[in-house]
């Protein structure tokens, strides 16, 4: 069980990411405002409002309402990240079953492969699959498509990784040569009998890989190879805009976008420690 200090790690962690999931289904109905919305009532919200009034968080230079911009936020990056994440565990599970069991030519080409995406810096390697994929699209679809194949495309050769390690040390076990004895066909061996001994990491790895999704949307939003603000919020782009607003002392339109990058980033990581702590029995400590 976890015990102290593992325990609050746990509860920080879930309490963070549920914060932030729940924030995500709910944006429609917590955001004052929607996500590009410039006026209420003919009335324009204005240009770098302070903090008060009907703007909790203020207001951005080109007139947004920061907490809408901030809620709505959070949905926009569960939009990218849970299909992206998926997707990426999928694929690179499949690709290190098939490689590690199979053997072989096929073994080194895939390994060759992920070794040569894995020697990109993350965030370079998403710049360059989110330019080929966007084709310089601004909409909803095409933004969040650009960076969930960004995402995707970073983390393949990770699962592939992780998954065909075990599968070389797994498919030696006896267990295995005994299903291959009676009769089993390689494919159920894989599915069955591999597969299911070879992914006991990977809820540690998902939840590590989650937090660094967040950051790499965020950081191809900063770097500008993210979602316009008029099809979707973005942390990552807002907090591009607020950079000139922070130098001339104006805080509110960065600071909220950066909390909530910081708060989810660490909410996910915390969880993913403390699952890497819980399945160890090496890295398990009791309170004192």
């Amino acid at each position: 069980m976890a015990i102290g200090t593992q325990r609050a790690m746990v509860v920080a962690g879930a309490v963070l990411t549920g914060g932030f999931v729940l924030t995500a289904l709910l944006a429609p109905v917590l955001a004052p405002h929607g996500f590009a919305q410039l006026q209420d009532g003919g009335a324009l919200f204005g240009s770098l409002r302070r903090p008060g009034g009907g703007y909790p968080l203020g207001t951005t230079v080109t007139g947004y309402d920061v907490l809408s911009r901030t809620l709505w936020g959070a949905r926009t990056a569960l939009l990218v990240i849970l299909p992206a994440v998926t997707l990426s565990l999928l694929a690179g599970t499949l690709l290190g079953l098939v490689s590690g069991y199979v053997g072989g030519r096929l073994d080194r080409v895939l390994v060759g492969v992920a070794d040569a995406m894995y020697a990109f810096p993350s965030l370079l390697l998403a710049i360059l699959v989110a330019i080929v994929v966007s084709h310089g699209r601004s909409s909803l679809a095409g933004g969040v498509s650009a960076a969930g194949f960004s995402v995707t495309a970073v983390f393949i050769p990770q699962y592939l990784r992780v998954v065909r390690s075990e599968v070389v040390r797994v498919k030696g076990e006896g267990f295995v040569d005994a299903a291959r004895v009676i009769g089993a066909g390689h494919g159920r061996i894989m599915f069955r009998h591999v597969l299911r001994n070879s992914v006991r990491s990977l809820p540690v790895v998902v939840t590590l890989n989650a937090s660094e999704a967040i950051l790499t949307l965020a950081g191809l939003g900063f770097l500008g190879f993210g979602i316009e603000p008029n099809s979707a919020a973005e942390w990552g782009y807002d907090l591009n805009k607020a950079m000139p607003d922070v130098t001339a002392g104006l805080w509110w339109t960065a600071v909220p976008p950066g909390v909530a990058i910081v708060l989810t980033v660490l909410g996910i990581t915390l969880i993913g420690e403390s699952l890497n702590d819980l399945t160890d029995p090496r890295l398990r400590r009791r309170a004192t």
